[in-house]
């Protein structure tokens, strides 16, 4: 029998609500699946044939040793998503490979840890004359944990929460912030090996005049959502555009497309999660099911 480890971390326990409905909907397929966290040392990966990254979620807080874990894993057991694709997709910097291939990205300008922090947030607001409010957040990271929202008139403080980033050696991110999330909120966007399962809605995580948020799993406001006919192709051209950069020859096991919509009404992307995203099967009867059988197909073991 093909042995799975779905993979957590030890400060994800109890919080991963999609590990619950997938246990259940792995048993109903006849896979044996075991839930490891990726910062044990006493997992032998090399028992399990594949393992699965679910909840690693601490890695944005030691991300070189999160990497070099999956390096060696790699080396032991079929790693999912693969590992040039965890490289890739756990630092945002990616969103600037997907804009060199005309993906409308929200627009965003990478600091590096060498930068002069206030010249640096000027020089962002005078390229975005337009932008009343602006997103200071690094570029490794999850949900909204060290992410903050600002006025045009609070550029000292976004530029104090700027070199706090800098200084800690972390490359930072500047967005404008595109107000049609309080109203509509995010569209997140499920693939399972590149075909479209479902969608949610995700409303807006940062307030303005609020502290950037400290937990590392922050609460989310989330329903059930049927995605439009735009957000769908664009979608599908993003993932398309990340198979290019990474040369890929099959779609990833699984991807969330996280997309908000810019001034004009046009569908942008904010995030691609190829990692380690949460799936929301919950707000997604059969999805859990589907993707359970997914993986008995994909790693050769016939669903009972």
């Amino acid at each position: 029998m093909t042995r799975i480890a779905l993979v957590t971390a030890i400060a994800a326990a109890g919080v991963d609500d999609d590990l619950a409905p997938l246990l259940d909907a792995c048993a109903h397929a006849g896979l044996a699946v075991q839930v490891r966290a990726w910062d044990d040392p006493t997992v032998g990966w090399s028992r399990f044939d594949a393992a699965i990254l679910r909840s690693p979620w601490d890695y944005t807080q030691r991300l070189e040793e999160f990497l070099s874990w999956c390096r060696r894993v790699s080396s032991q057991t079929r790693l999912v998503n693969p590992l040039r694709v965890i490289e890739w997709n756990t630092d945002k910097h990616y969103l600037a490979d997907l804009a060199a291939r005309d993906v409308p990205v929200v627009p965003t300008v990478f600091v590096e840890p060498d930068a002069e922090p206030l010249p640096a947030l000027q020089a962002f607001l005078a390229a975005h004359p337009d932008a009343m409010e602006l997103v200071v957040k690094p570029s490794v990271g999850a949900g909204s944990k060290d992410a903050q929202r600002y006025g045009r008139s609070q550029e000292f403080a976004a530029a104090n929460h700027l070199a706090r980033l800098l200084d800690a050696d972390r490359s930072a991110m500047l967005q404008p912030y595109l107000s049609s999330v309080d109203e509509q909120g995010e569209t997140a966007l499920m693939f399972f090996a590149g075909a479209f399962s479902h969608a949610i809605r995700k409303g807006a995580l940062l307030r303005p005049d609020a502290n950037a948020a400290e937990p590392l799993f922050a609460a989310e406001s989330i329903a059930p959502r049927v995605p439009a006919q735009d957000e769908l192709a664009l979608a599908d051209r993003v993932l398309a555009a990340a198979r290019d950069t990474l040369q890929l020859r099959e779609a990833p096991l699984y991807a969330r497309v996280d997309l908000i919509r810019d001034n004009a009404g046009t569908p942008c992307l904010l995030e691609l999660e190829l990692c380690e995203p949460s799936l929301f099967f919950a707000h997604a009867p059969g999805s859990a099911e589907r993707f359970a059988s997914l993986l008995a197909r994909t790693l050769g073991k016939v669903a009972a």
